[in-house]
């Protein structure tokens, strides 16, 4: 599995794995991937589903012929009554998958539409995503072109924003948006071999900081601990924070395909990010929102993005700015959540993770879920996923529904991305 950026142990931040009360809401999740039902479709209007507003309000939902009995046990067991139900004369509308746990057969709540809509366009089949165009045992020579801290002053450890030229290369280098390169540090390990390469995810969009098309930038944490009273420093990512422009460097990759983004221009997007795993949602950041970016992709996001931001200091949040401004910029697309341990908080008294984050926002994440379009990416230390975990478990549960179940679902239908270390 391709770690996440800082890779494999370049970065320390701790996080805590205790359990969490999640807040309560009323809404189906469809964890089904997205695909047109075959069957007849009715516009199915009901009352009683959910809780609080949602029970109260009317709702049209748009349901297949194989779940309208499913739909009558729901409203059966909830109390809700079915108040009209008109053939659909458009389009087969989009449904989840039969066989997901959170589907109308399961008992949960049917996602509320209005009207048939047109079907949400699937994930493309990746084949045409560049994959290890070079190899350890023929990588590509690189040189670097700039190498700065991102912390501010009074920050914890060093983290540096590294850009190589990729410029020359036959094949040319070529990436996407969410994948991975491999780094091989110059010189040799105790054994006098070479040594291994780390993967590091990448930074940049794919047509680099310059919008050049021929560069490509990591995000990297200096990984230090103590071995016998001793500070030992990781081979690579020291190698590559103390590295000078100018100098080469062996490049392999790209590899990866689980945190691409979805072609979609109106999906939601919900990103959980702790330390240098900012870096493949910086690279959708600016995709969406860079000006420049949008123009030169013919790709305009119209869709909802939130960003959830695990940080131990404030001096330590890394792109800090950029988002800022894109979401003083784009307040309608763009919200930026910050999770500070050292400086914030959490409703108990400790230290405030992403988890509380998440914890505090469930009711909100999972009427984001619950729509089709929207996906979700988790990138950082693989720490943080038992925390994620409770958070969105409880929250499951005051819905009844099972997250264990819902996970795997939603990660089939390719809208659960995790890439951890």
């Amino acid at each position: 599995m391709v770690s996440g950026a800082g890779r494999r142990g370049d970065g320390n931040v701790p996080y805590d794995q205790r359990a969490f009360a999640g807040g309560c809401f009323g809404m189906r999740v469809s964890t089904g991937r997205v695909v047109e039902s075959d069957g007849r479709m009715f516009n199915v209007t009901v009352q009683g589903l959910g809780i609080g507003r949602q029970r109260r309000a009317e709702r049209t939902l748009v349901v297949s012929y194989s779940q309208l009995q499913s739909l009558v046990q729901t409203l059966a067991r909830q109390g809700g009554r079915m108040t009209a139900m008109i053939p659909s004369e458009a389009a087969p509308a989009v449904t989840g998958s039969s066989d997901s746990p959170a589907s109308i057969g399961a008992g949960a709540d049917p996602a509320p539409q209005s009207a048939p809509s047109k079907p949400a366009p699937v994930s493309s089949s990746h084949a045409a995503v560049p994959v290890n165009l070079y190899k350890p045992k023929n990588p590509f020579v690189g040189t670097v072109t700039e190498n700065y801290s991102l912390l501010a002053e009074g920050a914890i450890g060093r983290v540096n924003h590294i850009t190589f030229d990729l410029a020359g290369g036959d094949p040319q280098l070529h990436y996407v948006e969410g994948q991975s390169i491999g780094i091989i540090p110059d010189g040799e390990d105790a054994n006098g071999k070479s040594h291994k390469l780390r993967l590091y995810s990448i930074a940049s969009t794919r047509h680099g900081d310059n919008l050049a098309d021929h560069t490509v930038s990591l995000c990297v944490r200096q990984l230090q601990y103590e071995k016998d009273g001793e500070t030992i420093n990781g081979v690579c990512s020291t190698f590559l924070c103390d590295i000078e422009p100018g100098s080469k460097v062996k490049i392999t990759g790209p590899v990866g395909k689980e945190m691409l983004l979805p072609d979609d221009e109106e999906a939601n997007v919900i990103m959980l990010a702790t330390g240098t795993g900012i870096a493949p949602m910086r690279t959708y950041l600016r995709r969406m929102f860079e000006p420049t970016e949008r123009e030169k992709n013919g790709w305009h996001f119209r869709g909802k993005a939130w960003l959830f931001m695990g940080s131990p200091t404030t001096a330590n949040l890394l792109y800090d700015n950029d988002f800022n401004h894109y979401q003083a910029e784009f307040p309608d697309n763009f919200r930026y959540t910050k999770a500070i341990s050292r400086e914030q908080q959490n409703p108990s008294g400790g230290r405030m993770y992403i988890q509380d984050r998440v914890s505090e926002h469930s009711e909100e994440i999972f009427s984001w879920i619950e729509d089709p379009k929207t996906h979700v990416y988790m990138c950082g230390l693989r720490g943080m996923e038992p925390g994620i975990d409770e958070a969105m478990t409880a929250a499951a549960a005051a819905k009844g529904l099972n997250w264990a179940e819902l996970r795997p679902q939603l990660k089939k239908a390719e809208r659960w991305h995790v890439e951890t270390y």
